[in-house]
């Protein structure tokens, strides 16, 4: 596996848990975030990720430093055609599925196979490979609660993490059929509080785009209604119990599959990453 130079990190001070919230292209927001600890030197004990934020939590728990991170988004993501070339990869995935589904059978798209187009070098095979404590957050279908996925093979874990229904089919786990883990914890920071001293969460849903009386598409429709939704579990959580560090980068424009804006995404979060340094300072200052 291929090993980055992270900046140097401190060894002393208080253990700091890392919570990535869902938000599909959004989440892209997240690694201006951890550009902050790597930046502060800073390594987190522990980090927990739901949809996006398991793909970028896996990728930076494996070794991989937040500015190798931007690099490899900004150049798979710098335009549509790096995106399709990448997509060929899917072309077993029944394309004409993909490009003319009906509305009986909608396209599923095999999450993990989309992790295998779109991840970058050096990602670990397995939980036992990481260098940082990892959860990927997904939803039990059946029993109708959140899943903390800490052991086995590391792909199908993201895969199951991001399973956003009708989007990606269900990933079966054992004796589970997982989906999308933003339906029942989309910032999940109740799972990152054991053995930690400080809990950072990073809230990347925002609310839909536009304002009345536009009338949304049917797919802005779809997750627009899933925005709202994953706003109210939050906010139920929240009430519950508060991380020490809440971050909301200011990104309510972008869609949730504006991945070929993802330059725009992480340059509208750099002043979430400023915020980041600031508050990370002072709850360490605590210690």
């Amino acid at each position: 596996m291929t090993r980055h130079p992270r900046h140097p990190v401190r060894h002393d001070g208080p253990r700091v848990g890392v919570a990535l919230g869902g938000g599909g292209a959004r989440g892209l927001a997240h690694i201006p975030i951890l550009e902050a600890f790597d930046e502060l030197g800073v390594k987190p004990a522990a980090i927990a990720g739901t949809s996006i934020g398991a793909i970028v939590g896996a990728a930076y728990a494996s070794g991989i430093p937040a500015a190798a991170l931007r690099d490899h988004v900004l150049a798979a993501f710098r335009h549509r055609g790096e995106v399709l070339a990448r997509l060929w990869k899917l072309r077993y995935e029944r394309f004409r599925d993909i490009l003319a589904p009906s509305i009986g059978n909608p396209a599923q798209l095999k999450a993990e196979s989309l992790l295998e187009a779109f991840l970058p070098e050096g990602v670990a095979r397995d939980f036992a490979m990481l260098e940082i404590p990892f959860t990927a957050v997904a939803t039990d279908f059946y029993a109708g609660k959140a899943v903390g996925i800490t052991s086995g093979p590391l792909r199908p874990a993201v895969a199951a993490s991001m399973a956003i229904p009708m989007m990606f089919r269900p990933v079966v786990i054992g004796d589970k059929v997982l989906i999308d883990g933003g339906v029942t914890d989309p910032l999940p920071f109740g799972h990152v509080r054991r053995n930690v001293d400080v809990v950072v969460a990073v809230d990347v849903i925002n609310r839909p785009k536009g304002a009345a009386p536009t009338v949304p598409s049917p797919y802005e429709a779809i997750f627009g209604a899933t925005q709202i939704l994953m706003q109210a579990v939050i906010a139920e959580r929240l009430a519950h119990g508060q991380p020490d560090v809440l971050i909301r980068p200011n990104i309510n424009v972008f869609r949730v599959l504006d991945f070929l804006k993802a330059r725009a995404i992480i340059r509208a979060a750099e002043p979430a990453k400023d915020e980041m340094k600031r508050a990370l300072e002072q709850a360490l200052k605590r210690f």
